[in-house]
């Protein structure tokens, strides 16, 4: 299968292995991955902060970048439920129906990386191996936007060596939701300081989770404390082998479209 990868900005500009990993994983199971360089930002920020009319040349641009693919694939969960939930919205809301039609269509074959392993694959187990205690966090977009539910965590049951255990309240809110934790950031904080609690009492080495923005939030807050826990995006664990070690070094190996 030729997938085409949406990076996604924060992936892109600061958790570059994340992206990466994703194609190691994808080009192990055998697929070809490809890199669309049109790419830029969904206009997730803008649109949740209510600048919808400063988001559409965004979403023109991301429908006009993977209209030309079969499947995306992204290894964030926030991104994509903007992409399957926001641009069709955006695109009526300026009055263009014909690109709301196209933004839907992308949409439809856009995914996270885990809900595309279980749901378009077949696969849970993919391979990995990974010595380590792991507790997963459920991030707000994927749960409740998406609805992966529990596929992140049947993929991790599968990884060699790993030792799951269960995040307590998981589904609670890490307190970061992108410009809410600058703009409220004593209750983003006391948020964070209860996500911080919990996976402190698994006694986990790695928190993962499939959205490097609330594994910004929590490693840098797991950092400040000088816990000595990791925060590990889902991708790394999952593309993570005996031959490559735990999270392998970066390397681009994604094809340019």
């Amino acid at each position: 299968m030729r997938i085409a990868l949406f990076v996604t900005c924060l992936a892109d500009t600061l958790f570059p292995q994340a992206a990466v990993a994703t194609v190691r994983l994808l080009e192990r199971l055998g697929h070809e991955v490809v890199f669309p360089e049109g790419q830029t930002c969904c206009g997730q920020m803008h649109v949740n902060t209510g600048y919808q009319a400063e988001a559409l040349p965004l979403v023109r641009r991301h429908v006009r970048t993977f209209e030309p693919y079969d499947v995306v694939v992204a290894p964030s969960g926030s991104c994509v439920g903007s992409v399957r939930h926001q641009h069709a919205m955006v695109a009526r809301g300026a009055g263009d129906e014909r690109l709301a039609g196209r933004a839907e269509a992308v949409g439809r074959r856009t995914y996270e990386l885990s809900e595309f392993l279980v749901d378009v694959l077949g696969v849970t187990d993919v391979g990995a191996y990974y010595p380590h205690r792991v507790t997963y966090h459920p991030t707000c977009h994927s749960l409740r936007m998406l609805r992966v539910g529990d596929r992140p965590l049947r993929l991790l049951r599968q990884v060699r060596g790993l030792d799951l255990v269960e995040l307590p309240q998981g589904e609670q809110c890490c307190g970061f939701g992108g410009t809410f934790a600058v703009k409220n950031a004593d209750t983003s904080t006391a948020m964070l300081a209860d996500k911080l609690r919990h996976v402190l009492s698994t006694g986990a080495d790695v928190c993962t989770a499939g959205d490097a923005s609330c594994l910004m939030h929590i490693g840098g807050g797991l950092s400040r404390l000088r816990t000595g826990v990791r925060t590990v995006h889902l991708a790394e664990i999952l593309a993570s082998t005996e031959s490559s070690g735990p999270a392998g070094p970066a390397e681009r190996t994604a094809v340019t479209a």
